[in-house]
């Protein structure tokens, strides 16, 4: 960790659920959700992941409902879930029972009609051909040019938003490792000053955590896998956690997860991915030093994919 940032003292030795709203209640909706509340915190859940809350772009949109991670307006919810009061009821409702609260935040890139397209067309990357483009090959989304310093400003402007209107405390960043660290070291000293929050990166970039407190254990996660495919050994396990004991700052939070919405929806339920070693391997990531992260349903058990 950067001498400027600390992890906030309330996330350690703490875990966090990855709350997939449109799949968690009939109706997907933030009040539905809150009826679940008192069930997680009996369980013992702290720290709540909600999967990105803005509205979805309609161009480009993968299926009829489309992608959390195609946003058309950071400064809006997806009307599927309600509104923007309804979000900061749930937020107080959760804080009223000692959870804290994450947003998932997609930096990186848009929806192919986000509202900047029109507003800021001078926000975007584009291709030889000036049309806006997206590096990675994902179709319903298009990059963000961080070179730009008003869209870095008008960025943090939107995060700002989420903390001061819904007292959110935290930020979980999708890709971060695909957007310069001087930005995020830009939003974390502007939004700290509100208050202090807790930043988890989905990367596994040592040099990240001179701003992020938490980053993910990919490598660990596809070892457990490897191991039970019979193709990995014990030692190799080992290894994966003496290089994060050696290479990792000492400050710096790890998150051991057996699934997430990626791992779910792409490759699997823990079960397909590890069959009768998921339970064993899921109370190792609660048990080691670092963060238990916990999907949406992981406690039923969930067998399928959402």
């Amino acid at each position: 960790m950067n001498a400027d940032f600390y992890p906030v003292s309330w996330s350690l030795n703490s875990n966090i659920y990855e709350v997939n709203l449109r799949q968690y209640t009939r109706e997907g909706s933030f009040r539905s959700f809150a009826m679940h509340l008192p069930r997680l915190r009996r369980m013992g859940i702290e720290i709540l992941w909600f999967m990105p809350i803005t509205p979805i772009s309609r161009l480009g949109r993968l299926g009829t409902l489309g992608s959390y991670y195609a946003c058309s307006d950071y400064m809006s919810t997806n009307p599927e879930f309600g509104t923007v009061e309804d979000f900061t009821w749930l937020v107080g409702q959760a804080q009223q029972l000692g959870f804290k609260v994450l947003i998932d935040w997609v930096a990186n890139h848009t929806g192919l009609d986000h509202i900047w397209t029109t507003q800021h067309p001078e926000f975007y990357r584009r291709n030889s051909n000036d049309q806006f483009y997206d590096a990675h090959g994902w179709a319903d989304v298009i990059d963000l040019n961080y070179d730009v310093p008003e869209l870095r400003t008008t960025m943090i402007r939107a995060m700002k938003f989420w903390v001061e209107t819904c007292g959110i405390d935290g930020f979980r960043c999708d890709m971060a490792m695909l957007i310069p660290l001087e930005f995020w070291k830009e939003a974390r000293t502007a939004l700290d000053s509100l208050k202090p929050l807790f930043w988890m990166a989905e990367c596994e970039e040592i040099s990240y955590h001179e701003v992020f407190d938490v980053s993910y254990t990919w490598k660990w996660l596809h070892g457990m896998e490897t191991y039970w495919k019979k193709s990995g050994r014990v030692q190799d396990l080992l290894q994966v956690l003496d290089y994060y004991n050696l290479h990792f700052p000492a400050m710096a939070l790890r998150a051991y997860f057996t699934s997430n919405h990626d791992e779910n929806s792409h490759s699997g339920s823990e079960y397909e991915r590890m069959g009768d070693a998921a339970l064993p391997f899921a109370v190792f990531c609660c048990l080691y030093d670092g963060l238990p992260l916990i999907y949406s349903g992981q406690e039923l058990p969930n067998k399928k994919r959402l």
